[in-house]
């Protein structure tokens, strides 16, 4: 069976995590993804730990290879007359191409939207930045990090009483899913009409509709929602609670009065029902702090997985906390085959993370490792441009591929 993506053609020029992992899905699902990526100024996240065997290298770099699964790398200087050439054969053999460098950088090199298209007249372009291409703080660099604190989401991650937390790079992980939707519309509007088209995708404004109900709250009531910690501003107890073993927790929300009761009866408190602190589920919001104490001094004398089997058998909503040991050995994750291995030719045995939607008649395969840099530049070059050998051998020599 083919993947729902095969014979779509992508040329990718993105770095660090966002971009790739757009492009990695799309792999993932079938295109053929040729990653343009240059040693004069690799791919940061080429640079960054974890490394193999702790060796740090350019081909060593786990973060790299699990948003690059299932891509050819062409190591080309854009810089070089002779390096925009070959860009602008591969934009003639594509169909997307999608790139994720601050606004501008891409029209100066030679390869915006408006050349493009003289190229390529249906070709479809993704631009991914922070703010957009437009607008007052378009041009601002940043990566993940500082994006999901300009978003707002770092201000609301933690508790009243404390700084906000660092909550990583929260938008790397969630726009690729805009990015990915977007490509589809495009290609089924290419598809009816005969027109590629132009994505310019925000990365601010596609994390702001995870907030879409606290920035409904605060347009209708002026309410401004600060930081709760685990706590709910609609049910409790709510939160995750310290378990038996060391540094083990269970989440646990409750959101009726008959969850509340049965929950009662689990812990062996049934009298808590008639308490007046907690008799109803207003009550036991404005008692929250008092019903976590509660709720703590059962589970803290419960292994974890207890708290969750005794808690769901119930029909509670309860979830052991993971750490990464006990995800990579996850039976669930084992079941639906989640996690694919592959033999990487410097990293050695890799485990590559699958996708969540299974497709009955497009199934997705892995079955070529991330990429070592230019690993991949004669076979591009020679094979999917149809570049003599003799051309090929004359421009490695003048050192367009480095």
């Amino acid at each position: 069976m083919n993947a729902v993506l095969e014979g779509i053609k992508v040329v990718d020029f993105t770095w660090a995590a966002l971009g790739p992992l757009t492009c990695d899905y799309l792999a993932i699902h079938g295109a053929e993804v040729v990653k343009v990526e240059t040693q004069n100024r690799p791919d940061p996240w080429r640079t960054m730990s974890p490394f193999a065997d702790d060796k740090p290298g350019l081909d060593r770099a786990g973060q790299f290879a699990v948003v690059n699964a299932q891509k050819y790398s062409l190591a080309l200087n854009l810089t070089r007359p002779e390096g925009l050439k070959i860009a602008k054969r591969l934009v003639a053999w594509s169909d997307i191409v999608v790139e994720s460098y601050r606004p501008g950088a891409i029209t100066r090199l030679g390869l915006g939207y408006e050349e493009l298209k003289r190229i390529k007249p249906d070709i479809i372009m993704l631009s991914t930045c922070m703010y957009g291409q437009t607008g007052p703080f378009a041009k601002l660099p940043g990566f993940g990090l500082t994006l999901t604190a300009a978003s707002g989401i770092s201000h609301l991650v933690g508790w009243p009483d404390r700084p906000p937390l660092p909550s990583g790079a929260y938008t790397d992980f969630v726009v690729p899913k805009f990015n990915v939707l977007a490509i589809a519309a495009a290609l089924d509007y290419r598809s009816r009409t005969g027109k590629g088209q132009y994505l310019d995708i925000s990365q601010l404004e596609a994390a702001l509709h995870f907030l879409a109900p606290i920035l409904l709250d605060y347009s209708a009531n002026r309410r401004e929602l600060g930081r709760i910690g685990n706590k709910s501003t609609i049910t409790a107890p709510h939160g995750v609670y310290r378990c038996k073993e060391a540094d083990s927790w269970c989440a646990i929300a409750v959101t009726n009065d008959e969850e509340w009761e049965s929950l009662c009866r689990i812990v062996a408190k049934p009298e808590l029902t008639e308490d007046p602190r907690f008799a109803t589920g207003a009550a036991r919001l404005e008692s929250a702090d008092e019903l976590d104490l509660l709720i703590e001094d059962w589970t803290s004398n419960q292994t974890a997985d207890d708290v969750m089997s005794l808690l769901q058998a119930a029909g509670i909503s309860a979830g052991k906390a993971l750490n990464g040991e006990q995800l990579d050995n996850d039976p669930q994750l084992e079941h639906r085959n989640y996690y694919q291995e592959l033999d990487h030719p410097v990293m050695g045995r890799m485990s590559y993370s699958g996708m969540p939607v299974k497709m009955s008649a497009t199934p997705y395969q892995i079955t070529r490792n991330a990429p070592c840099l230019g690993e991949h530049t004669e076979y591009v070059c020679t094979q999917i441009l149809g570049m003599s050998d003799a051309e090929f051998t004359q421009l490695v020599s003048a050192g367009v591929f480095e």
